[in-house]
């Protein structure tokens, strides 16, 4: 990566030798790779929503139980509870997509895979700014916001164009298009 020009001319920028990389998946040349995307991340969320949520209730039943034993003692522990989800559902987010498989437990049951618009696989940050950003927009711009994917042939969440990424079908991909193009 090198700069290119000086001063306050109009042609300053960086540049990565080859300039900008074209998207990898294209809904136009293969469209099974982005058939049926849609509702089957509305399941993979609701999996992971499930996934998320058991280790969440079992620490607010472990809490309540220890603050019985401890004479209501234990219950402070219930400020910790709330931080502690969240930070649970970003490391689970983070990791899962910045595993291996590129996706969250519920993508790989639904065969869906998380890449970035030139074909590389997810990464921990990648995946942790993925979550923090959905939830974001679906808090402030209601639901509605998830609407977007119905407009584009990449079938792009709000989310997912602001990061660059594209949620996939994982078995059509390794069959069809290539994982990451060269630079």
């Amino acid at each position: 990566m090198s700069y290119s020009g000086s001063g306050n001319s109009g042609g300053d920028a960086w540049r990565s030798g080859g300039g900008v990389q074209p998207h990898a998946f294209d809904p136009d040349l293969q469209p099974e790779l982005f058939r049926g995307v849609l509702t089957r991340r509305v399941f993979a969320f609701l999996i992971d929503l499930v996934v998320l949520s058991v280790p969440v209730i079992l620490g607010y039943i472990f809490i309540a139980v220890f603050g019985l034993i401890t004479l209501g003692l234990g219950w402070a522990l219930f400020w910790l509870a709330w931080p502690a989800t969240i930070v649970w559902a970003i490391v689970y987010y983070g990791s899962s997509i910045g595993g291996p498989h590129s996706a969250t437990i519920g993508m790989r049951v639904m065969d869906l895979e998380l890449r970035t618009w030139y074909g590389a696989p997810g990464y921990f940050v990648l995946g942790a700014t993925h979550a923090v950003l959905f939830w974001v927009s679906v808090s402030f711009l209601t639901p509605l916001v998830l609407l977007v994917g119905l407009f584009n042939g990449r079938r792009r969440l709000l989310h997912d164009i602001i990061l660059g990424t594209v949620v996939i079908n994982s078995s059509v991909r390794t069959q069809v298009a290539p994982a990451m193009r060269p630079h």
